[in-house]
This record gives structure tokens, sequence and C-alpha cells, in this order.
């Protein structure tokens, strides 16, 4: 605590911490502004609202994808707090483009426009493409800034310091994702609009004061081929038998919770019923779930970096998948009347147990997911640590993009948004195989050589 209350003092880290809370609130209080008004003030239909929602993960989830390897090599060799700067005075324009489109949507310009996916067609309109183009433009800010914020920690503090700082940092990501999220499902569009203008000013006010982090160790020539350089950086990176399941364990978890994520406000708004500020409930007790599922899971391994309990909290999180399933078929039909609010849908007993399965879901997540991720910083050379951190981004956001078409897919043919939610059940098998596997090789590697 001593630590914790001295860092937030200082110039080394509480300008880093404020920069990845703003960035983290703005980000979500965008995305869910976003998602819930086209979900509930442009579409009326079930089918477009869940490719809507597919669509919009996908362009997130695409840069990570596409750019993350180049994130990476600039994060290790080249100063990492004036990519902060140069990255946060980008949102500001970004950030202009998408209250734009917010602010369009909501007066109602409704300029017809057509995007063709090959399988299908989406028909919307100006404002909505304008909003989507700036959420694929914030999935290519936070590519470059994910690297920075885990490996910049071990320059600006002491040994004794990264954990309480780490810390820090991840409890304020929570905070702030929750405060966004909670925000945009409250507040009306026109206000979200203008708040993450004043937001993104403020973040860029915020990265100036970030001290230098110059690169650690000998500086490599950056290779800016896009497909060749992720190639490589995932051969450099997944060689470890640790690393290699780590990734794609986290990778497939990430893709259940791409299909999860992408369910939830269509299913909150026509299995349920209920209005944009239930679905935002939804979203928060995901968040919170997965932040009781990491701190159960440090303290059951009590600080130790293992994944023994990684195959465990997987099949657990399926059978909360199960039973959030369950509850949502047997949901009662709903009447003609508007969308419940808040009380009367916490009014419904079927509530209950329906909330309970999805922080089950959430904290399982959590304790699986966490121990994974500690693997990706206490297993490599620190002067590599931002490398493998985008190397796994890569295969993380790849799986989500797929988990993204997948349910753009199902959609297409036809499969109801609450059954695709029970498909995610079966894909915990998979995640609970290759977590078995990680087991084993590390219990391989404490073995005496």
């Amino acid at each position: 605590m001593t630590i914790t209350t001295h860092l937030m003092r200082t110039r080394r880290f509480l300008p880093l911490f404020c920069t990845q809370l703003l960035n983290a609130f703005n980000d979500n209080l965008y995305k869910t502004a976003m998602v819930l008004f086209v979900v509930y003030q442009v579409y009326d239909s079930a089918d477009a609202e869940g490719m809507f929602s597919a669509v919009a993960s996908g362009l997130f989830i695409l840069p990570f994808f596409l750019l993350s390897a180049l994130a990476g090599q600039l994060a290790d060799m080249r100063d990492k707090a004036a990519i902060i700067r140069r990255v946060k005075f980008c949102e500001i324009g970004l950030m202009l483009i998408g209250a734009s489109g917010l602010y369009l949507a909501w007066r109602g310009y409704d300029l017809p426009v057509s995007i063709p996916l090959g399988f299908t067609t989406i028909d919307t309109t100006f404002p909505i493409v304008l909003m989507l183009f700036a959420l694929f433009l914030t999935g290519v800010q936070s590519t470059f800034l994910g690297p920075i914020k885990y490996a910049i920690l071990p320059q600006h503090l002491r040994k004794e310091e990264v954990l309480a700082g780490t810390g820090l940092v991840e409890a304020g990501t929570y905070v702030a994702i929750l405060a966004g999220t909670i925000l945009a499902g409250w507040i009306p569009v026109e206000w979200a609009a203008g708040l993450i203008i004043v937001t993104s000013l403020v973040g860029y006010a915020s990265a100036r004061q970030v001290p230098s982090a110059p690169p650690l160790g000998e500086i490599e020539r950056i290779d800016r081929h896009i497909l060749r350089s992720s190639i490589a950086l995932i051969r450099k990176t997944m060689h470890d038998r640790q690393i290699y399941y780590a990734i794609l364990a986290i990778s497939f978890f990430w893709t259940i919770g791409a299909v999860l994520f992408i369910q939830f406000p269509p299913l909150a708004k026509n299995v349920i019923s209920a209005s944009k500020e239930v679905a935002s409930l939804f979203l928060v007790i995901f968040s919170v779930g997965v932040a009781i599922g990491s701190v159960a899971v440090n303290h059951l391994l009590k600080g130790t970096v293992s994944a023994r309990f990684a195959p465990f909290a997987v099949i657990v999180m399926a059978g909360f998948v199960v039973a959030f399933w369950f509850v949502a078929r047997i949901w009662p039909v709903p009447t003609e009347g508007p969308l419940l609010d808040v009380p009367q849908f916490l009014s419904v007993p079927m509530a209950y147990p329906l909330l309970a399965s999805l922080l089950g879901i959430a904290v399982a997540g959590g304790m699986f997911v966490v121990p994974l991720y500690a693997f990706l910083t206490t297993r490599v050379a620190p002067e590599q640590a931002s490398r493998t951190i985008a190397a796994n981004n890569i295969v993380n956001s790849g799986a989500m993009v797929g988990g993204a078409v997948l349910a753009m897919g199902l959609t297409a043919i036809g499969i109801g948004i609450t059954d695709q939610v029970l498909m995610s059940a079966g894909m915990c098998l998979i995640s609970c195989w290759l977590a078995r596997r990680l087991v084993r090789a590390e219990r391989a590697a404490e073995l005496p050589a």
C-alpha cells in the first residue's frame, strides 16, 4: 500500500496511469454508445442488429491482426513515450470522426449505403459508415498502445514497484471500462459525442507528461512488410512451448468472448425485451466478473505464475454458458409494450439466474485467462516483451475476427442469437484441451535437466 500510494504521486507513473485510464474509458464510451444507439434506435431486426454488432467487433479487432507486428517492433525499437504522445494526438481526430457519426445519426441523417460482404450485403446509412470507420481507427490506436502499456513499466519503475504498478494499471483499466460502459448506457448519444472529444483532449495532455522511455538492447531494423513481419514475429515467439500454448489458449478464449460480446446487445433487446440500460448492465457485470476472477486466481496462486487452475476454470465457464443459454431459452415471451428498464427487468424472477450465470461466465473466464497473460511477460527477456505481447495480439485478433465472421455467418444462415451462445460452451472444451497441454509443458519445464 505504501508503494502504491507513493507511485500515484510520481511523474514516473501517474501520467501513464491517467493516460491509460482515459484511453480505456474513451474507447468503451464510444464503442458502447455506438452499438447501443444503432441496435436500439436504428435497426428493428434481430438479424440486422446481430450482423451490425459482428461487423463492429470485427472492424475493431482487425487492426490488431494486421498491425501488431509493426506495433511491437516500434515499441521495442523507439521511445515508447513518444509513440504514446503521437497516438494520443491522432485520437483527437478519430474521435471527431466518431462524434460526427454519432451526431448525424442522432439528427436522423440517413443517406443510404450498401456494404457488400461476399456472402451477404448490409444496408446501412452514411453516419453508421462514419462511426464504423472511426471504430476501425480506434482499433488502430489500441494496437499501437497495447504492447507499450506492459513493456514501459519496468523502465519507469524499480523492481519492487513493478507488481504494484501493474496492478494499478489493470485496476484503473477495469474502472475505466466500467465507467465508459455504464455512462454510454445512461447518457444521451449527443452528450456521448461531445464527451469523447473532451476526453481525447485531456488524454493527449496527460500523454505529454509521460517521461521518456528509450529502447532497450540493440536497435534492429524494422520490417514494415505486414505479412512477413507478422509471420516472423510469431515464429520467433512461439518456439517456447509454454508461450505457444498460452497464446493459443488465450486466443481461443477471446474467440468465445467475441461471440458472447457480439450477441449481448441484440439478445438483451430481442430475447429479453430489455432496454439499452439493461444491455449496458450485461457488459458491466461481465467486466466486474473478469476482475473478480483475476483477483481470485491471484489469491489461489499466491502470486506464482502457473496455469494449473486454467483447465478447471474453463470447464466451469462452459457450465455457466449452458446455464445462461438455458435461462435465455425459457425467458418469458415478451408482450407488446415498451422495453424493460432496469427495475422492471430485475422484477422478473428469471433475471437473477440470468445475471448469476453471466457473472459466473466472467469470473471463470478471468480465472482462466489472467495467469496465461503472465506467461507472456515472465518467460521472455525484457527487451522482447513488447514483441511477445504483439505476437499474442496477432493470434488473438485473428481468432476474434474469426469469431466475429463465424457469428455473421451463423446469423446469415438463420441460426438464432440464443443458439449461438450455446455454441460457445462447446468451444470451451477446446480451450480446456489447450490449457491442459500448457500445464503439461509447464510441468516439463520445471523438471531438472
